[in-house]
């Protein structure tokens, strides 16, 4: 049974089992990957007196040796599935490893995109953070230019107003503000003078 089911394994690479099964197939099937490795007639007769399919030995030693060459082992995935409906028996899946598209994308896309990133991205942090540095002292240059050409506007300002004896235009409007209360209070007294006379009449 472990035979046949090495054999379907090496065939379709990810057959579906139970997990008993599967746990039982690993521990056979291992070994015989690690011997595919080392690609000699001894290992090819160790490994077909295991699985007594010629086609099968011929696709372990050549198709799936390649792919599992630099792995140290571990080439089988048990993925868990739901019990199985009638007996309640636990199912799995039961997968070489290097024939996982999904995985070994992922895995391999990472790695590359971590090494270049990383390298592109300390150089465009270095020159952005020079460009940013630049920008921020022109800012700052720019904003001290503008400062005291405004500082030395209002300083002529009042050295010309002090000279001639007018106000800066604050202060005008100050005055005018103060005038416009004056006046009112005046009125305001008036009407009441006005009032005190007609109750004396």
């Amino acid at each position: 049974m472990l035979s046949n089911m090495a054999c379907s394994l090496i065939k379709h690479k990810r057959i579906k089992t139970t997990l008993a099964k599967a746990k039982a197939l690993r521990v056979y099937l291992e070994p015989l990957i690690t011997k595919s490795k080392n690609d000699t007639t001894h290992s090819r007769r160790v490994v077909f007196s295991f699985l007594k399919q010629k086609e099968v030995v011929t696709e372990l030693f050549g198709d799936i040796a390649s792919k599992i060459s630099d792995r140290p082992g571990g080439y089988t995935r048990i993925i868990r599935l739901a019990n199985r409906i009638g007996d309640n028996s636990k199912l799995c899946f039961i997968e070489l490893v290097d024939y996982n598209e999904v995985y070994v994308k992922d895995s391999t896309d990472k790695k590359s995109k971590r090494r270049r990133s990383r390298s592109k991205t300390k150089s465009k942090i270095d020159s952005s953070k020079n460009e940013s540095l630049a920008k921020i002292s022109e800012k700052e240059a720019s904003s001290e230019k503008d400062i005291s050409s405004v500082a030395s506007e209002v300083d002529s300002e009042v050295s010309t107003s002090a000279e001639t004896g007018s106000l800066p235009n604050q202060t005008e409007s100050a005055d005018s503000n103060n005038e416009e209360k004056v006046t009112e209070t005046t009125n305001t007294d008036k009407k009441m003078d006005s009032n005190d006379k007609t109750d004396e009449k």
